[in-house]
C-alpha cells in the first residue's frame, strides 16, 4: 500500500513557484452593480462579445456543478478534454524526466501529448480480452511514473473496465490516475466522479463532444480535489473557454433532459446495430460496448472500409491499433444512418 498521497510532491517545482497572470476580470469581482468597464482595454461599443469571457467560467461551472453532484471548486473547464489533459501533463510532469503509463488500445492523444511535452510513455497492452492487467501496471511504475491514463469505457474497444481494478490501482498506484470518460454517459454504471473525495489521486475528464452533442464548441470537463484544480489553474490560458461556447454550453446543460432522450435513442440504436451485425457472415466478433460505437472484427478490415466508402458511409477502420488487428468501428448513428449501414453490410460479399 502506498503512503498518504500528497500532491506536493508530485507537481512540478517550476509550476508550484509560478504566480498565475491575472487578468482584468480577475481583478474585478462583480457585485451585480451597474459598471463602468474601462479596465481590459476593450473595445466599448456592445455588440454581446465586445468583452472578456468569464475566465473561471462561474455561471457555466454553477449549472455542471448541480448535474454532476460535485463543488464548483472541483471543477476545471477547458477548451476540448484535449487541453485538460495536456494542462496535467505541463502540471506535473517534468520533460526529459518524468513518464507517463498508457493502455493500449487507448485514446491516441495521451500518445500525442507526451511527445509534445517530452515525456516517456510506457505502454501496458490490455488483455486479449481488452482488460486491464493491474499487477504488469505497477510493475512498469517506478518514481518517475507521474501519471496513469485509463480510458472508461475506453476507445476504441468501447468496454468499460473493472472498478475493483481501477480501485486497487488508485490505492496502489504512486502517481496521478487520469480517468478519461467521454463516453461514461452511455454506461449504465457509476460515474468516477462520485469517487473524488475517496480518492485523493483521482482526475476524472469527461466532455460536451459526445453525448451532449456538442464536439463543435470544445467544451472539456475535469473533476478532482480542490487542490488539483488551484495548480491547473495556475498554467491554463485565462479565457481558454470562450464565451459562445459557456452560452451553448450552459444552454444545453440547462435542458439537460433533452441530452437523456438522445441518449437513450443511441443507446435503442446500439442495441438494434448489435443484434443486426450478427446476421453479416464477414463480421467475426462483435465487442461488448458501454459507449456510442462498436467494434466488430471482420476478415478483412481495410478491405471493408473501402467498399463502405462506396456505399457513401465513413467508419473507422482501427487495424493499425494494438491488439484490434482487421477491426472497425462504427459510431451509433440516427435510426436511417444505421439502417443504411445494415444495408450497405448485408450487400458486401463474403
Amino acid at each position: 500500500m502506498k503512503e498518504k498521497f500528497n500532491i506536493k510532491k508530485l507537481v512540478r517545482s517550476n509550476v508550484a513557484k509560478l504566480q498565475p497572470y491575472s487578468s482584468a476580470r480577475d481583478d474585478f469581482k462583480s457585485n451585480g452593480k451597474e459598471m463602468v468597464f474601462l479596465d481590459a482595454n476593450e473595445n466599448p461599443f456592445e455588440n454581446g462579445l465586445n468583452r472578456y469571457p468569464d475566465p473561471q467560467q462561474n455561471k457555466l461551472k454553477s449549472a455542471v456543478a448541480k448535474i454532476k453532484n460535485v463543488d464548483k471548486n472541483q471543477i476545471l473547464l477547458g477548451n476540448g478534454s484535449d487541453e485538460v489533459l495536456d494542462l496535467i501533463f505541463r502540471a506535473f510532469c517534468e520533460p526529459h524526466q518524468d513518464n507517463i503509463i498508457t493502455l493500449p488500445p487507448t485514446y491516441g492523444m495521451y500518445t500525442v501529448l507526451a511527445g509534445i511535452n517530452a515525456i516517456e510513455n510506457r505502454q501496458v497492452l490490455l488483455s486479449k480480452t481488452f482488460e486491464l492487467r493491474e499487477n504488469h501496471i505497477l510493475e512498469k511504475a517506478d518514481e518517475h511514473s507521474k501519471i496513469l491514463f485509463i480510458c472508461s469505457p475506453n476507445n476504441p474497444t468501447g468496454n468499460l473496465f473493472d472498478k475493483e481494478k481501477i480501485t486497487f490501482l488508485l490505492n496502489n498506484f504512486q502517481g496521478l490516475v487520469v480517468i478519461d470518460e467521454a463516453y461514461a454517459d452511455f454506461s449504465s454504471e457509476e460515474s468516477w466522479v462520485n469517487f473524488l473525495n475517496s480518492h485523493s489521486n483521482l482526475i476524472v475528464t469527461q466532455t460536451l463532444s459526445k453525448a451532449f452533442g456538442m464536439a463543435g464548441i470544445r467544451l472539456g470537463m475535469c473533476f478532482t480535489s480542490p487542490e488539483i484544480v488551484t495548480i491547473l489553474n495556475k498554467i491554463k490560458p485565462p479565457y481558454n473557454v470562450n464565451q459562445l461556447t459557456q452560452e451553448k454550453a450552459l444552454t444545453r446543460i440547462e435542458n439537460h433532459q433533452n441530452v437523456e432522450r438522445e441518449i437513450s435513442i443511441i443507446l435503442k440504436e446500439r442495441q438494434f446495430l448489435t443484434e443486426e451485425l450478427k446476421n453479416v457472415t464477414f463480421i467475426e466478433k462483435i465487442y461488448p460496448s458501454d459507449s456510442n460505437f462498436a467494434l466488430v472484427k471482420v476478415d478483412n478490415a481495410t478491405k471493408r472500409y473501402e467498399e463502405l466508402l462506396q456505399h457513401g458511409i465513413v467508419v473507422r477502420n482501427r487495424t493499425d491499433q494494438a491488439l484490434c488487428e482487421n477491426t472497425l468501428r462504427f459510431t451509433v448513428g440516427t435510426e436511417s444512418e444505421n439502417r443504411k449501414l445494415m444495408e450497405a453490410l448485408k450487400m458486401m460479399r463474403s
